[in-house]
């Protein structure tokens, strides 16, 4: 524990105790621990059940010991922090009151330099509830309490005056029945939908579109049955890509609390709250699995299974290792098209196949060369969580226009070889595809090079005016041609 500090004259006399859990912070430690945990070591979570046999403190210990928390890139609740520095300022004595581990709790007072004692759960009691207030009454007498759930009822009960901090309406209102009179309430921020959508990542679904490809090249999106078929697996391919994505955000919450834009995601700002997307991932992927299995063939449930741990693989591990991780989501893409082809019955073109994996190595390098752009702009030397540095932006750029191209190539012959001739009446107008890829792919680099590329390309495209033109043009060569 730290020394006090000591109080100026005139300075507020009542010692202010503030919670950490969804008070200071936007989130739950303990959940955001066990995620570190299930991130990097997760062979400890075997022996969760048992240390969870020897109570609630034992448990938040042993996770911490095991965890390296980042309290550094923590949600701060910012109105509270702006709050707390009103109170230092004045000279008034702050005392962290946690039920979190003392490890947790030592580490968030020595980030903040506010506090001037720490009170946590440690040596196998948990600091919650009744315990927390005859913690706070031996050590502090009579204090103001800052807290924002039930479980802090009690304490408001018995304190001088209540600080309310994001509370449930409900728990709100049974702290104002309470009598005690209310130094602050901060107002919970109003649950949108907004914040939901865009932890589905609603607009990648266009990603999945991919799956009416071999329909389309088949030409035959008029067949009856067919469509719809295709129409259920780029349901199903989305669910399961929401549940990934969500599962992603959970694992990359340290790593996406220090980039510029990654930084307001949902789960890393503490919009929505961790328990919820443990819950929200399981639940997208029964869907997934219902909609698969209900009515589509097996094959394609099947490789909807590869898709998932495929895309969890990369999400835990392979997109730290250098050149892998765009090889993955390379096969990511194409595995869509697969994908939309088992669902309707249509052969798979190798010719689709080949020139999908090298256009979106392509895009995903651009991806890639886009982070590693940005550290260099920052004066930084290498991603966090990824494998690359800032001197790999040349190699990757180089990389990633070759893809392109040769992305073009196998287009150009693919338009020279047997098959063209069964499926287009007049083949040879399909040469003005070449030039039209050539220039997409040529534009979308140099803007890239310009810094004038979001970090996923697909998006930028779906953003993109030109892109469209340059779809509309492709489709009239491909009808001009059948």
């Amino acid at each position: 524990m730290q020394p006090h500090a000591p109080i100026p004259d005139g300075a507020p006399a009542v010692p202010l105790a503030v919670d950490l859990d969804g008070t200071l912070v936007r989130t739950d430690t303990l959940h955001e621990n066990l995620l570190v945990l299930l991130k990097h070591a997760p062979w400890w979570l075997l022996l969760a059940p048992l240390w969870m046999l020897r109570g609630k403190a034992f448990f938040k210990a042993e996770v911490a010991r095991h965890a390296a928390l980042d309290v550094t890139s923590l949600p701060y609740n910012a109105e509270v922090l702006t709050f707390l520095r009103e109170e230092h300022a004045r000279g008034r004595r702050l005392v962290l009151a946690t039920a979190a581990d003392r490890r947790i709790a030592d580490a968030v007072a020595a980030h903040l330099g506010l506090f001037s004692d720490v009170l946590a759960s440690e040596a196998g009691v948990n600091l919650s509830g009744a315990r927390k207030l005859a913690r706070l009454r031996e050590v502090l007498g009579t204090f103001d309490y800052a807290g924002n759930d039930a479980v802090d009822l009690a304490l408001w009960r018995e304190c001088r005056e209540v600080v309310v901090v994001h509370a449930r309406a409900g728990v709100l209102r049974q702290a104002r029945d309470l009598g005690r009179p209310m130094h602050r309430v901060f107002e919970a921020p109003r649950a949108s939908w907004r914040g939901w959508v865009r932890a589905l990542r609603v607009h990648q679904w266009a990603k999945n579109a991919l799956v009416f490809v071999p329909l389309l090249a088949a030409h035959k999106a008029t067949q009856g049955g067919m469509a719809p078929r295709a129409v259920l697996a780029f349901v199903a391919f989305s669910l399961c890509a929401s549940s990934v994505y969500v599962l992603n955000d959970l694992m990359d919450l340290a790593s996406d609390r220090r980039h510029p834009t990654k930084s307001r995601r949902p789960f890393a700002s503490g919009e929505l709250s961790v328990r919820a997307g443990v819950v929200l991932a399981p639940v997208l992927l029964g869907l997934a699995a219902v909609v698969a299995l209900g009515t589509l063939p097996l094959s394609f449930s099947a490789l909807l299974g590869v898709y998932f741990v495929l895309t969890l693989a990369y999400s835990l591990r392979l997109k730290q290792v250098v050149m892998l991780d765009v090889l993955v989501l390379a096969g990511l893409y194409t595995v869509r098209i697969f994908g939309g082809a088992l669902a309707v019955g249509v052969p798979t073109s190798s010719w689709l196949l080949m020139f999908s994996t090298f256009l979106f190595l392509s895009l995903a390098l651009l991806k890639r060369v886009s982070e590693v752009r940005r550290l260099r702009e920052s004066h930084e030397t290498a991603a966090h969580g990824r494998g690359y540095l800032a001197q790999d932006y040349e190699q990757l750029a180089s990389l990633g226009v070759a893809a392109g191209q040769v992305s073009v190539l196998v287009l150009a012959l693919y338009i020279t070889s047997k098959e063209v001739t069964a499926l287009y009446g007049h083949p040879e107008r399909l040469w003005l595809l070449c030039p039209v890829m050539l220039y997409w792919v040529g534009r979308i680099w140099v803007l890239a090079h310009r810094g004038l590329v979001n970090e996923d390309p697909l998006v930028f495209a779906l953003r993109d005016r030109v892109s469209y033109v340059v779809g509309l043009v492709a489709a009239l060569v491909l009808w001009v041609a059948t």
